[in-house]
């Protein structure tokens, strides 16, 4: 196993560096808009713009550029600077990191509790009508889009405009405060969010676990263990549940590693400052820092929870090895 681990860790740098490369030269070759001519201001000057330039460097050949970059990141775990702000990536980053890891962990917390139950509970009433009805709902979550779901969530139930007005809306996410210096009010005012991000997570996690309960349930281990007087909910707890999660266990780690990358349409429709906006808002100011940090640092999350996710495989199936 720990060969396999330290195999995986090196690959994982290397796919970084990949990935940083390709980032910068999309946003390089194909830019929306010149950075220097968007911090110039409204009426630049042709010399304002000159000078501000070179004062980015981006009067630097791409590979000078990318070559500075690139030694920054290495040897000093240093993102450059913002080209609209002049504040540190990495500051920037690490402060919108609570909300966002706070929201993605909350919301999966949220698609777990309620999706598994759910397709335990349709798998083992398939073809009724239970079942029906609870694949239907599932359904219908998930072709609810996440931002019109919000808005609506935040039309019913918000404390500001909702019309059962009982969870705390749009803003209410202190802009200077986190899970760690306030979690009360960071809780309460996540609770909305996460449930609107799981929505559609928990309607696909209970099509997955009935899906793979059901087709679980008819292999002859099952019926050894029912012949062997087990009990019903032993068999179904500890032998069909613990061999059909196993699949689902790749997807988790798959969506939690997507989402830590930035959930923007839920940090956008709830004002939530986390590194989804950010990236949303680099993107849109062409800031080529830090839209390198923010993907740099979804791809790492996405790279080491499938690591860890092969990790736990080892656990729940004996038959893996490394």
């Amino acid at each position: 196993m720990l060969p396999f681990i330290i195999r995986r860790l090196l690959w994982m740098v290397v796919l970084l560096l990949i990935i940083s490369f390709l980032t910068f030269l999309i946003f390089y070759t194909l830019p929306s808009a010149d950075p220097a001519v968007l911090r110039a201001g409204r009426q630049p000057t042709p010399e304002l713009v000159a000078t501000i330039r070179e004062t980015l460097g981006l009067d630097k050949p791409w590979y000078v550029q990318y070559a500075k970059y690139l030694d920054r990141l290495v040897f000093h775990f240093d993102f450059g600077y913002s080209y609209q702000t002049n504040v540190s990536v990495k500051s920037q980053i690490f402060d919108r990191l609570p909300a966002t890891i706070t929201l993605a962990v909350g919301a999966m917390l949220f698609w777990l509790a309620i999706g598994l139950p759910i397709g335990i509970f349709a798998a083992l009433r398939a073809g009724t009508w239970a079942d029906k009805a609870a694949m239907t709902v599932a359904l219908v979550a998930i072709s609810a889009p996440v931002y019109w779901l919000g808005l609506v969530a935040l039309y019913v139930f918000s404390d500001d405009i909702g019309r059962i007005p009982l969870l705390p809306g749009q803003g209410a996410y202190p802009s200077d405060g986190n899970i760690f210096t306030d979690p009360g009010t960071v809780a309460r005012s996540l609770i909305l969010p996460c449930f609107v991000l799981s929505a559609s997570f928990a309607a696909i996690y209970a099509r997955f676990m009935r899906g793979n309960l059901i087709e679980v349930m008819a292999e002859d281990y099952i019926r050894t263990a029912r012949a062997k007087g087990l009990r019903e909910r032993s068999v179904v707890m500890r032998h069909g549940v613990r061999s059909a999660i196993t699949p689902i266990v790749t997807i988790l780690g798959l969506d939690l590693g997507i989402l830590l990358g930035g959930a923007i349409l839920t940090e956008t429709v709830f004002n939530i400052p986390g590194i989804g906006r950010l990236a949303y808002d680099a993107i849109q100011n062409s800031d080529l820092p830090i839209v390198q940090g923010t993907v740099l640092m979804g791809a790492f999350f996405i790279i080491l929870l499938n690591l860890v996710v092969d990790i736990v495989y080892a656990f729940l199936d004996p038959r893996v090895r490394y």
